[in-house]
């Protein structure tokens, strides 16, 4: 075999390997040859784009798909471009480097995610045309976190919600108001929830917070929607009349979660705090408070780590026709196109659960 090996790699900027919005990405297409050959072009390509797609059967014998994309970039360059004379370069053989530098487009684009209905990759990718053959492709995908948005609103303002219960068979009534100083939070960081309970009914309740994570995928004017609870914790129970009554807890949040995701139109992954009062023999009142979960912000170490690339090998985003490659011959309906392969970054849990 002519070709003997065709890869692209890039550098890491910290110590996690993520980018972000307005990072330089450097890296290489690596080229082996086991004797001189002839090439058509070598096709530098970036793209970032989600998609999602499930299945839902109705009766014994129809299955509708519904599936929908979103692109955000899409970067083509030339490393090795087609001669006007015979459409083709000759390279030695051996192995070849052709450096690139990609600047990700410095606008708001949601994070990777994967998971088995949708999934948002970014991805670099080499192209290899030769006369009469098979084109031969090399690709990597890289973990892009969006930079915190901090324009949300309420992102940074105290909340409140209350609910009101009378009981059946005049057991009385419950109350309580719900408060977090904040919507916002950083991994690691502490969720504080006050409770403020009036309990004036013949029964005992015992508060209870779930904090869940919500997925939602939308195409075609229908939404799938899954839940999968994270962390539980309760309080002591408050007496039968007893009146007035505070409860405090303090929720960490865990650090192994993703980053929360408003900014994709066709897939959202959000985070709620569900309250509720368990009382025996009713409807438990509850209330459910939105959490965003910020990304972890590594300007500081990317700044000092990302090196500045040789000003030739440098292409914006959505391609610069100026300038000039580098490289030495050194329902029924019908299917959507098939998934790309799975994005190279941890798979999310997968027990998750359909709500009713």
């Amino acid at each position: 075999m002519t070709i003997k090996n065709l890869q692209i790699e890039y550098d890491a900027i910290n110590s996690r390997n993520t980018f972000s919005n307005g990072d330089t990405i450097n890296g290489r297409i690596i080229l082996e040859v086991s004797k001189e050959t002839k090439v058509q072009s070598l096709l530098f390509i970036a793209k970032g784009k989600a998609r999602v797609c499930w299945s839902e059967h109705y009766g014994q014998n129809q299955t509708h798909v519904y599936w929908a994309d979103e692109k955000y970039y899409s970067v083509k360059h030339h490393m090795i471009r087609e001669s006007i004379q015979d459409g083709s370069e000759v390279i030695g053989k051996g192995r070849h480097v052709f450096p690139f530098s990609f600047k990700i487009p410095d606008r708001k684009m949601p994070s990777s995610f994967h998971s088995s209905v949708g999934r948002i990759v970014h991805k670099l990718k080499a192209e290899l045309k030769q006369s009469m053959k098979l084109t031969k492709k090399a690709k990597t995908h890289f973990i892009f976190v969006s930079k915190a948005d901090l324009e949300t609103p309420g992102l940074m303002v105290p909340q409140h919600e209350s609910k009101d219960k009378t009981l059946a068979f005049s057991s009385g009534s419950v109350s309580m108001d719900v408060y977090v100083d904040k919507m916002g939070y950083k991994h690691g960081e502490t969720l504080n929830v006050t409770i403020k309970i009036n309990n004036n009914s013949s029964r005992s309740v015992k508060p209870k917070l779930e904090l869940y994570e919500k997925r939602s995928f939308f195409a075609q004017g229908r939404r799938k929607l899954e839940t999968r609870a994270i962390l539980k914790e309760k309080a002591a129970a408050v007496e039968a009349h007893s009146g007035k009554g505070t409860v405090t807890k303090m929720i960490t949040i865990p650090r192994e979660l993703p980053p929360s995701i408003l900014n994709c139109s066709i897939l959202k992954l959000e985070y709620r705090l569900k309250v509720y009062l368990d009382i025996k023999c009713a409807a438990n009142p509850k209330v459910k408070l939105p959490v965003v979960i910020l990304p972890v912000d590594d300007s500081r170490e990317r700044h000092e780590k990302q090196p500045i690339p040789p000003s030739e090998f440098g292409f914006e985003a959505f391609g610069n026709p100026h300038l000039q490659s580098r490289g030495t011959a050194s329902q029924a309906m019908s299917l959507p196109p098939p998934y790309e392969e799975a994005a190279m970054y941890p798979s999310f849990p997968s027990d998750f659960t359909n709500p009713l």
